[in-house]
C-alpha cells in the first residue's frame, strides 16, 4: 500500500505538504502542488478515507446490536438500515448480543462502542438500571417494546394493534378455534410475545368469542423449528384448531410445514397468519398472510433519529417514542384472499391498517 511518506519522498517534499495538497488546503505553490499531484498519479496513492474520518473523530460506522443473526427479521432490518445509511456516508456493522445480559453489556462496553459513531440497540435482557449504568457515550436509538430510559429515542412497532388485525381477520374468515403459536397464557413482561398475546385476547373479546387457554401454546423459539414443534405439540395433545396466529413469520413457515406433514390443507382445514412480513412470506406455499409492522418506516425513523443526534453532537434526544403503523397483508394462507380475488388463490393481496404512523 502506498503511504503518504512514499509520495513525499517521490515528490521531494514533506509529508505535511503532501497532506495539504491531497486535502485541498491553500498555501502550497502551484509548482509544488503539480509535482505532488504527479507523484500521486505515478504511485497510485489513494487517501485512506477511514483514517481521515478517525482523525476527525468519526468512524463512519453505525452499530446494529441485535439478539441474533439467524432471524429473517433482523437480517432484513440490517439490509434496510445499510441502504439508508449509505445514502448519508455511513456503513452499518451488525453485532449479535445473544439476547443475554452479559452479551448486551459487552456490546455496550466503551472499547466496543468506540468503533461506532452511533448505535441501534435491541435490548432483551437489560433493564432500565443496566442501560443507565452503561452511560452510553454515543448517539443511540433503542428498538423493542420494553419500558426503557427516556434519554434515548425509542422506535417501536404496534404489536397489540397488529395482533388484533391478524386475529380479527381470522375471526371474520370464519375461524373460531384460533391457536396462538408462541404466545403467553400469563402476561408477565412487556415483551413482543406478551403484547401480541394481549392483541390476540382483545380481538376475541371484541368479537364476543371466548378464548380456550389450551389453544395458547408456547414455542421453544420463534424460528421455523419452534413453529413446527408447537403445531406438532398441539396435534399430539389432541387439541383441535381451525386457524393459527403465529407470532413471527419464521415460526409461521415452520407451522405451514408441520400442517403439510399432518395432511392438513391451508387454508381449507387451517388458516394461518404470521407477523413481520418477511420477504420470504410471499414465496411460501401457500403464500403467507402476515402483519406488516411498518418495517421501512421504522428503518427510516432509526436513521433519521441517529443522524439528528450526530448533527447535534448529542448523546440522546429525550423520551421520544415513535410507533409504526401495522398493516395486514392478506395472501393465500387465509380464506379472505380467495374471497377478495373472486375465488382465485393465485396470490391475491389486500391491506388493512391500524396504529400510529411514524413521523
Amino acid at each position: 500500500m502506498v503511504r503518504l511518506s512514499d509520495v513525499a519522498r517521490e515528490a521531494g517534499v514533506s509529508t505535511m505538504t503532501v497532506s495539504n495538497v491531497v486535502n485541498g488546503r491553500p498555501g502550497v505553490r502551484d509548482e509544488t502542488r503539480q509535482r505532488v499531484l504527479q507523484a500521486v498519479e505515478r504511485l497510485g496513492y489513494r487517501p485512506n478515507a477511514a483514517a481521515r474520518r478517525l482523525r476527525g473523530g468519526r468512524s463512519g460506522a453505525l452499530g446494529l446490536l441485535v439478539p441474533g443473526l439467524d432471524s429473517a427479521y433482523y437480517a432484513h432490518l440490517a439490509g434496510r438500515l445499510s441502504h439508508l445509511a449509505e445514502e448519508h456516508g455511513y456503513h452499518v456493522v451488525t453485532e449479535r448480543t445473544g439476547a443475554t445480559r452479559e452479551g448486551e453489556l459487552a456490546a455496550l462496553a466503551p472499547d466496543r462502542l468506540a468503533a461506532y459513531d452511533g448505535v441501534v440497540l435491541s435490548p432483551v435482557a437489560l433493564d432500565v438500571d443496566d442501560l443507565r449504568a452503561a452511560r452510553l457515550a454515543r448517539p443511540c436509538v433503542l428498538l423493542g417494546e420494553r419500558p426503557l430510559p427516556g434519554e434515548f429515542p425509542h422506535v417501536m412497532m404496534d404489536n397489540i394493534g397488529g395482533a388484533m388485525l391478524a386475529v380479527r381477520h381470522l375471526l371474520d374468515a370464519g375461524a373460531r378455534r384460533i391457536a396462538l403459536i408462541g404466545g403467553r397464557r400469563e402476561v408477565a413482561f412487556t415483551d413482543m410475545a406478551s403484547l401480541r398475546s394481549v392483541g390476540y385476547r382483545r380481538a376475541h373479546t371484541d368479537a364476543g368469542v371466548p378464548v380456550d387457554e389450551d389453544l395458547i401454546v408456547g414455542a421453544r423459539s420463534f424460528s421455523m423449528r419452534g413453529g413446527y414443534e408447537a403445531v406438532m405439540q398441539l396435534h399430539e395433545d389432541g387439541i383441535d384448531f381451525d386457524a393459527a396466529f403465529v407470532l413471527t413469520d419464521d415460526a409461521a413457515m415452520g407451522a405451514l410445514r408441520a400442517l403439510a406433514d399432518l395432511g392438513r390443507s391451508v387454508p381449507d382445514d387451517v388458516q394461518v397468519v404470521g407477523f413481520d412480513n418477511d420477504a420470504e412470506a410471499e414465496f411460501m406455499i401457500p403464500r403467507l398472510t402476515t402483519v406488516e409492522p411498518g418495517n421501512d418506516a421504522m428503518a427510516r425513523a432509526i436513521i433519521r433519529l441517529l443522524l439528528a443526534q450526530l448533527r447535534d453532537g448529542s448523546r440522546g434526544s429525550g423520551s421520544r417514542n415513535e410507533v409504526s403503523e401495522a398493516r395486514l397483508v392478506v395472501r393465500d394462507s387465509t380464506r379472505g384472499a380467495r374471497e377478495q380475488d373472486g375465488g382465485d388463490a393465485g396470490g391475491a393481496t389486500s391491506h388493512l391498517a391500524v396504529g400510529q404512523s411514524l413521523r
